[in-house]
């Protein structure tokens, strides 16, 4: 198996070093370059072109989440980011694949934590070019299905989010959904213990099942997974599956969990995989996520003003440009399915 080809950016010596000695120790691990400061990692993603990289927040000239910010757009990379915790929800908006929370004392930092890691953000894409297998989602030349050098687009996960008046107005949604519907990840607003109730009410809805995801769930046909009430829900995607991963951290939008945290999520990892849904709720939570799930080629959808028990999130994201489908609830599941039937 070939190695996992890893480029280390940290600006603290003693730390670079021992981050270089845990790399070292891993025989699937193979550390191309090293660098102190964004500039130089730039260079170097440039002649090496790693498999992941190893990021530093605290860098010299420019911070490294700043830079990752910069990078994604131009060379999207799986990128694990070490800083304090507080910047962890700025990491992943930058375009992490993956948080590692550490203060001052670099030395807690532990060769399973880091290296197993750095191998989960590389994820399928490491391990079927490793295998000698085409990648998943990625253009073949030489391959059927191929049409004027792009793959025809298919949606493996849909996101909706929704907050007041939501759970009834996502009931309506569900009754109309069928086995065959491809994963669903969801959150709802609403607190610790309620989500799991909701979960179990909705799971006798129709025929897809329902539930309130763990971290490590996988994202399957026919299953919706509901963001518990505690803790902001992501999706990742693991030997070219996706999962959730579930997980206590500060609000985003003024939430916990927040439809904004699951969207961008879904837009970084899935891009044109997906369908994104916002509904009726006060606020503007979600409307940033659908934006960008709509710029990296997503399918969005707004539930309509006149079916909103409050049209306040789905008419920022209308306001901004997320929503490309503004439909009334009761059509929503319909639209859903035309989407997957014409992939358009």
């Amino acid at each position: 198996m070939e190695q996992l080809k890893v480029l280390l950016v940290v600006g603290n010596l003693e730390m670079r070093r021992h981050l270089v000695e845990i790399l070292g120790a891993d025989r699937e691990l193979n550390m191309v370059a090293e660098a102190n400061n964004a500039y130089t990692a730039r260079d170097q993603i440039i002649a090496c072109n790693p498999d992941v990289m190893l990021l530093c927040h605290d860098l010299p000239r420019m911070p490294g989440i700043t830079f990752l910010g910069k990078l994604m757009p131009q060379r999207s990379i799986a990128t694990v980011v070490i800083a304090q915790q507080q910047f962890e929800d700025e990491a992943y908006r930058a375009g992490a694949k993956d948080f590692i929370a550490c203060g001052n004392n670099y030395e807690t930092l532990g060769q399973d934590n880091i290296c197993s890691r750095l191998k989960k953000a590389a994820g399928g894409e490491w391990h079927a070019a490793a295998m000698k297998t085409p990648v998943p989602g990625r253009v073949q030349i030489h391959g059927a299905g191929v049409v004027n050098g792009t793959m025809p687009v298919t949606t493996s996960i849909i996101a909706i989010g929704a907050s007041t008046g939501g759970t009834e107005a996502i009931a309506t949604v569900v009754r109309g959904l069928k086995k065959d519907i491809p994963g669903i990840v969801m959150v709802q607003h609403m607190p610790e213990g309620y989500t799991q109730m909701y979960a179990h009410r909705l799971d006798g809805e129709g025929e897809v099942s329902v539930k309130e995801a763990v971290s490590g769930d996988v994202v399957k046909p026919g299953q919706i997974l509901l963001a518990p009430g505690d803790k902001q829900m992501r999706i990742v995607r693991i030997n070219g599956r996706y999962q959730v991963e579930c997980k206590h951290g500060p609000r985003v939008t003024g939430h916990c969990p927040s439809v904004d945290a699951l969207f961008e999520s879904v837009a970084r990892i899935a891009g044109k995989e997906a369908i994104g849904v916002l509904m009726t709720g006060m606020g503007s939570d979600g409307a940033k996520g659908l934006l960008a799930m709509r710029n990296a080629g997503a399918r969005t959808i707004g539930q309509d003003e006149k079916t909103c028990i409050v049209y306040g999130m789905p008419k920022v994201a209308y306001e901004i440009g997320a929503v490309k489908w503004q439909v009334p609830l009761d059509q929503i599941a319909q639209k859903i399915y035309y989407l997957l039937d014409k992939q358009i």
